[in-house]
């Protein structure tokens, strides 16, 4: 249960409340803190916008001081750099490294997310240098509209206010404190393979195509838990989240979703969020677009409809072909996509070769993945690695010979549903050439004579 000293109470029996403190704690002889005067002044607003509410009004200046101090007083560990020249010619006749705060890769292993350097824009998981379905930390891709937000645990706080009964202030330590749950799933960009159809180039990579993916096991508190300690009234169909970062991106959300499985995230893969990724905290909805799911959320306001805000008005809707645009199309549809061999790899002829890639589906469990090794002509089933997951990068695999001549090699994905990835040509007609999010027709990998590998850039 959410603690008492943080809720908005309607105050003693006598209707007379003391003062609160400038710390946040409640007064003798008052149910009321500086959090919920907060929480209650936001609500009297009358459904103020988000965007409007004050940042600097989310933590006491105590709280503040310590937070430094204790950040000022624990110099961060430094992983161990491996050198590649201090590998010896017989690893069995010299000493090793000792041990050491944090683990490094080896240094013939140097996977990377790219570009590097953006403060709005974006960088890339390398899927083509992946294996099994989770993804790294440190290569989770990136999304930023403002650049990273570097955010003081002790000063993080989430308000949830609006059309519920206790608005209420939670800082980390409330949100750990309750009952957590740990989901694996994908996050994706709703923009992810805009290049590839916008701008495709032969020399594409698995990373360049569709790097803007990423899957694991997220661990935090069900919004559906906080939303029953606020107690959501009747009418309150929506809810408002609104981010830290400078940019203040704001997405409405049903509340269906909200109630159904969406995470108040802390922790990813076992330890905190990367900052890049939300840390101390962003909102998870599992199978939405990426955009949706606010990372370094600091404000949730319930309501009987959408906010409309910028980042779903003139950003993430998609033109379709007769000139409408659809709105809210937070689902992300199944996709695959071969990741091994892929540009800019090369294969052997008469070998035998292992197809690999990822399937995935915002609307439950991939099951099944169909591969093609003549351009679309036949197709085999794949193998799919178990456990398979819903809401999850799936693995599939396909023993291929090549026979040395020109061919193309494709992946189709099919969910529970029963939707199957389209083809590029159903793919334009259905959502046009201007369309903008949530591209995910088959692709394609051309093998030339050479063996060398090409993205498949009109197939």
């Amino acid at each position: 249960m959410q603690s008492d000293e943080r809720r908005l109470d309607t105050g003693p029996a006598n209707g007379v409340a003391d003062a609160p403190s400038d710390d946040g704690a409640p007064v003798a002889g008052s149910g009321v803190t500086r959090r919920g005067l907060l929480a209650a002044a936001a609500v009297s607003a009358g459904g103020v916008v988000l965007a409007r509410l004050p940042a600097g009004a989310q933590a006491p200046a105590a709280k503040a001081a310590a937070g430094a101090a204790a950040t000022q007083a624990t110099p961060a560990p430094v992983a161990t750099a491996y050198e590649l020249s201090a590998v010896p010619a017989d690893p069995t006749r010299a000493p090793g490294p000792p041990t050491s705060a944090l683990g490094a890769r080896s240094p013939f292993e140097t996977p990377s997310r790219a570009p590097v350097g953006i403060v709005a824009g974006s960088s890339l998981t390398p899927l083509h240098q992946l294996t099994g379905t989770v993804t790294p930390s440190d290569l989770v891709f990136e999304r930023h509209h403002a650049g990273v937000a570097l955010v003081d645990p002790a000063r993080y706080e989430l308000m949830i206010h609006g059309l519920v009964d206790r608005p209420t202030v939670f800082s980390l330590d409330d949100l750990k404190r309750l009952p957590s749950v740990s989901r694996t799933m994908f996050l994706e960009c709703s923009g992810n393979g805009r290049g590839a159809f916008r701008a495709p180039k032969r020399e594409m990579s698995p990373q360049a195509v569709d790097g803007l993916t990423s899957s694991g096991e997220w661990t935090g508190v069900p919004l559906s838990t906080l939303f029953r300690e606020v107690g959501v009234r009747r009418g309150g169909t929506w809810f408002r989240a609104e981010g830290g970062d400078a940019a203040r991106l704001s997405r409405s959300v049903p509340m269906e979703k909200g109630m159904e499985d969406a995470l108040i995230a802390y922790a990813f893969n076992g330890e905190p969020l990367r900052p890049s990724n939300g840390y101390p905290a962003r909102l998870m909805l599992p199978g939405y677009e990426g955009n949706a799911c606010i990372k370094w959320v600091r404000r949730i306001e319930v309501a009987n409809e959408p906010g409309m805000f910028r980042d779903e008005t003139s950003k993430y809707t998609d033109p379709l072909a007769n000139g409408t645009a659809r709105q809210f199309s937070f689902v992300m549809d199944a996709k695959s996509i071969i990741t091994a061999p892929a540009h800019p790899a090369r294969v052997a002829p008469n070998v035998w070769t292992q197809i690999t890639g990822l399937a995935w589906s915002g609307r439950g469990r991939i099951v099944r993945v169909d591969v093609s090794v003549d351009g679309g002509k036949t197709w085999v089933v794949a193998e799919l690695q178990e456990p398979v997951l819903p809401l999850a990068h799936t693995r599939f695999r396909v023993p291929w010979r090549w026979d040395g001549t020109r061919t193309v090699l494709m992946s189709r994905a099919v969910d529970e549903t029963g939707y199957t990835q389209p083809t590029l040509a159903e793919f334009r007609d259905k959502r046009g050439p201007g369309t903008d999010y949530h591209y995910n027709y088959i692709r394609s990998w051309v093998v030339e004579p050479d063996g060398q590998m090409f993205f498949g850039a009109d197939l």
